[in-house]
């Protein structure tokens, strides 16, 4: 359905949960080296439960590599430096929600590539710095999931094809 791309994460319970939230919406989850934890952390796999071997997840060195491995339909990145509502977009199928690491957000020179009108904004209140990133993440996927009527969600989960991580890293 979607792609689900985190750049550089450093918190493994944010990840745990992004885990969980493809597994129950059938979003792919790519993640993007360098990753500030390990694959097999405590709190990685505390905080995804037992949905680990129900989500798709793959690996790749750098967003280049992701990409090339993927051809997302379109990349989205998710910003506080963002003008543009993320409820103005028309989600599809095989679109990539982009989402940076949690202390720094996506670097200026990712944001300047994404331009104006792929790089979205979620409500805030003003002076307050930013959202969670795995309620961010959940944020925007249910809302393109709502757009495309929440395809799948009546039809049994197939999981035959989750077997161990995909890597191009």
């Amino acid at each position: 359905m979607f792609h689900v791309v985190l750049y550089q994460p450093e918190i493994p319970p944010n990840t745990g949960n992004i885990i969980r939230l493809c597994a129950n919406t059938g979003a792919q989850l790519h993640l993007i080296h360098p990753l500030g934890f390990r694959m097999d952390d405590r709190e990685l796999k505390r905080a995804g439960l037992d949905y680990h071997e129900y989500a798709r997840c793959s690996e790749h060195e750098s967003l280049e590599a992701f990409l090339a491995a993927t051809t997302p339909r379109r990349l989205f990145g998710f910003s506080t430096h963002a003008a543009r509502p993320f409820t103005d977009v028309r989600y599809a199928a095989g679109d990539a929600l982009l989402f940076g690491p949690e202390t720094r957000g996506l670097p200026p020179e990712l944001r300047a590539r994404l331009g104006t009108e792929s790089l979205l904004r979620i409500p805030m209140r003003a002076r307050v710095r930013s959202l969670n990133l795995s309620n961010a993440a959940a944020i925007a996927v249910y809302e393109a999931w709502r757009q495309c009527g929440y395809a799948g969600q009546n039809e049994p989960a197939d999981y035959s094809d989750v077997g161990p991580r995909a890597s191009s890293v």
